[in-house]
């Protein structure tokens, strides 16, 4: 029996946002804690609530306090809290902002049920997950992009070859038990590594990392590995 994972959801679109709790509420493993009509609300309901969610959902453009900010408050306050970007906006730009906040994953408003429902198991099991069409957006060398954004280049050179091999396996969005499997090491062994790679790339989290590796090309994802 897959665990409960506890959802709250925030958008300022009440048809929209009740169609989505509808949707997790059929699952069931899914525990719809709460709903929040803007970024503020949100934060005051986390304040007063006494089960705090596993995964949030968060919608990008909302009165009083956007998605954006909101992330960036929730980080800091709440950052064992997982925040799914939930939105229309697909360019670059967005996804490498809520990246940069602390957000881990990015969910187009468009995608099928069955792919929200997968990316939040998914996020829950793994800290961060992107799709195959998240991962081309990023990928989009011909989009452009705010390059004082980009956090200082990394050689691979700065790397050992240990924190390679687990930085492409973390790319490859493999959870922390199979890559210890993989290389034969302990789990912990591999927090360890994960750890010292958030601070030499400067990542906030496991989802900024992954970014970084992307825009830097440090390592090669093919459509198969996805």
């Amino acid at each position: 029996m897959n665990p409960t994972i506890n959802i709250a959801i925030a958008d300022d679109e009440e048809l929209f946002r009740k169609g989505i709790a509808f949707m997790l509420e059929r699952e069931s493993n899914f525990n719809l804690l709460f709903e929040a009509e803007n970024g503020q609300d949100l934060i005051d309901k986390l304040k007063s609530s006494k089960q705090q969610p596993d995964i949030i959902l968060m919608d990008l453009k909302m009165p009083k306090l956007n998605g954006v900010e909101a992330t960036k408050i929730i980080h800091e306050t709440h950052p064992e809290i997982c925040i799914i970007a939930l939105t229309s906006y697909s360019g670059k730009t967005f996804i490498t902002n809520m990246i940069d906040v602390g957000a881990s994953s990015y969910l187009l408003k468009n995608s099928s049920p069955k792919v929200m429902v997968n990316t939040i198991n998914e996020v829950f099991k793994k800290g961060f997950f992107y799709d195959e069409t998240v991962f081309k957006i990023i990928d989009e060398e011909s989009v452009a992009y705010n390059r004082e954004s980009i956090k200082r280049n990394l050689d691979k050179e700065v790397l050992s070859s240990r924190e390679v091999d687990v930085l492409d396996l973390i790319c490859k969005q493999y959870t922390t038990g199979e890559i210890a499997e993989k290389l034969f090491i302990s789990p912990r062994t591999v927090d360890g590594h994960r750890n010292k790679l958030l601070i030499k790339t400067q990542s906030k989290n496991v989802a900024g990392l992954v970014i970084y590796c992307i825009q830097n090309k440090l390592v090669q994802i093919s459509d198969d590995e996805i």
